[in-house]
């Protein structure tokens, strides 16, 4: 008879996952948002498209500066922090053994091992130092390389969602019908997109759908509105 396998099913998000998300809700709803409110002040598609793939290139540049900043930022955090505990380590020892030790009673040690235990681990001052940080401070070491590629992939998944809500207007003679259509498609791409990103994050799927589709709606409804009242004014 086989042994017993016990597979444990935890969510395990990777960081290009999370950038994927970042990039297309912001870039299904707020080139949607965009194009809708043109829609309400323009006669012509051209200039909904020229507008829109011109938001999209800004926005995908914006976007991916601020993902490879975040990312450079936790780099610059965490080797600062690093360079802070072995400072501590090195000039106020007995404090930070103190610390460690209070830490692994917290874990549930008794004393006598918690202080063995504190003994063993203080003999590497880096492994007492990645101790430090993980259990004191509740931060692990990041990708040194993951500035840019979040950069790239938030971008890139901008873009991609940006371009859904806009394609509509390619194919469509006035802003109006292209309206209707991008509505549609981008509203079906948010129920989808929603979905699968509640799955995936642990929560109710259906809802978390909802959620998604109608702040794209409302951010295109309220976008529609304003510029239908401004274009109105102006006549």
């Amino acid at each position: 008879m086989p042994p017993f396998v016990h597979t444990e099913n935890h969510l395990t998000s990777s960081a290009m996952l999370q950038d994927i998300v970042i990039g297309l809700s912001d870039g299904l709803t707020v080139p949607f948002a965009l194009a809708a409110g043109l829609s309400g002040a323009v006669q012509s598609s051209g200039l909904v498209i020229t507008a829109g793939l011109a938001e999209i290139v800004a926005g995908s540049i914006a976007m991916g500066l601020g993902g490879y900043l975040a990312g450079r930022t936790e780099v610059d955090h965490y080797a600062a922090e690093v360079a802070r505990e072995h400072e501590e380590v090195r000039t106020v020892p007995d404090v930070e053994r103190r610390e460690v030790q209070e830490l692994l009673a917290n874990m549930g040690l008794s004393a006598v091992t918690a202080a063995k235990a504190t003994d063993e681990l203080t003999q590497d001052p880096e492994q007492w130092v990645k101790f430090m940080m993980k259990y004191e401070l509740g931060l692990e070491e990041p990708d040194s390389k993951q500035a840019p590629k979040s950069a790239a992939t938030i971008a890139g998944a901008y873009a991609v969602g940006g371009l859904i809500p806009l394609s509509a207007y390619f194919f469509t003679a006035t802003p109006s019908e292209g309206l209707l259509w991008s509505g549609v498609i981008t509203l079906v791409c948010l129920l989808v997109f929603g979905y699968f990103k509640s799955r995936l994050t642990g929560q109710a799927p259906v809802a978390g759908a909802i959620k998604m589709a109608a702040t794209g709606a409302a951010a295109a409804g309220a976008a529609y509105f304003v510029a239908h009242l401004v274009n109105s004014a102006g006549h």
